[in-house]
């Protein structure tokens, strides 16, 4: 469309900006905090205020934070204004991928290999986003081996069976290649908001400099670290995590509340003399 493409064009800087922009607000800060969500069945564990012990609270403090997200005021409008920055980021993201020249071969530099996976992973993590919320949140259960549909009020159990391919049983081979897939999905889509992240700022003359630049860069590789802990420490937990065990801790069953030993009870009284 060489209309579009000479708008574009003409209004380059602009629209660099508002793609480096929607790619830090709201899809970046909604990838922090979705991914410290779903790492809580691990840190969980350490929760004090949760019920129960070790994997319990894991489970009990997931299932509370997609309950509180699950019921926050105006959640249809938030996810409708994600979903139009995600759509704008991403096919501006095509755009540019598409009319920008790779040199990595030609240059093997540093730069233009980050600029050549920076268009890689997008082009990965918009695919997995696709199918992350068409499986977990649309209800294509057909895409999910063994066909499970992910559920709020279940959040856990059922994001378990989705990833191990298995409600009852043991991880099935279909767990294996959704796991791998996610493995991929999550590894690309934090590399690149952490990567974008560093560009951002030069986009807006925010690290003009290259000291400025590379104190950033330090910045932007400990935000990528601590995204890419938590993404696959949430992978592991659901992977391992027993369905059924899951369900049991969501539905109130099995808490183990540490024991309290009960008060002595007070000793009757000695009889009083009679006069």
């Amino acid at each position: 469309m060489p209309g579009l493409a000479g708008f574009l064009d003409k209004h380059y800087l602009l629209f660099r900006r508002l793609h480096s922009l929607t790619g830090v607000f709201p899809v970046g800060v909604f990838l922090c905090t979705h991914l410290l969500t779903n790492s809580s069945i691990i840190w969980g564990m350490f929760n004090s205020r949760a019920p129960g012990n070790g994997i319990e609270r894991g489970v009990a403090t997931f299932q509370e934070d997609v309950s509180f997200i699950n019921h926050l005021p105006f959640l249809l409008f938030i996810e409708i204004s994600l979903w139009g920055a995600i759509a704008f980021h991403a096919v501006l993201g095509v755009y540019y991928a598409r009319t920008g020249k790779f040199n990595a071969t030609r240059y093997p530099y540093q730069d233009n290999w980050r600029y050549v996976i920076q268009r890689v992973t997008g082009y990965l993590a918009l695919l997995f986003i696709v199918y992350h919320v068409a499986t977990l949140r649309w209800g294509w259960s057909w895409l999910v081996p063994g066909g499970t549909t992910w559920k709020h009020i279940n959040a856990g159990s059922t994001l378990a069976a989705a990833l191990r391919g298995s409600a009852n049983g043991p991880v099935e081979f279909g767990g294996i290649i959704v796991g791998l897939l996610y493995a991929v999905g999550v590894t690309s889509c934090v590399f690149h908001f952490a990567n974008g992240l560093w560009t951002a700022a030069i986009t807006w003359g925010l690290t003009v400099s290259v000291a400025a630049q590379k104190r950033w860069g330090y910045v932007c590789f400990s935000v990528g670290a601590a995204l890419m802990v938590m993404g696959w420490a949430a992978l592991i937990g659901f992977m391992t995590l027993n369905p059924v065990k899951a369900r049991d801790i969501e539905e109130g069953k099995h808490l183990l509340v540490p024991s309290v030993e009960p008060a002595p009870a007070p000793a009757d009284p000695a009889p009083q003399p009679r006069n």
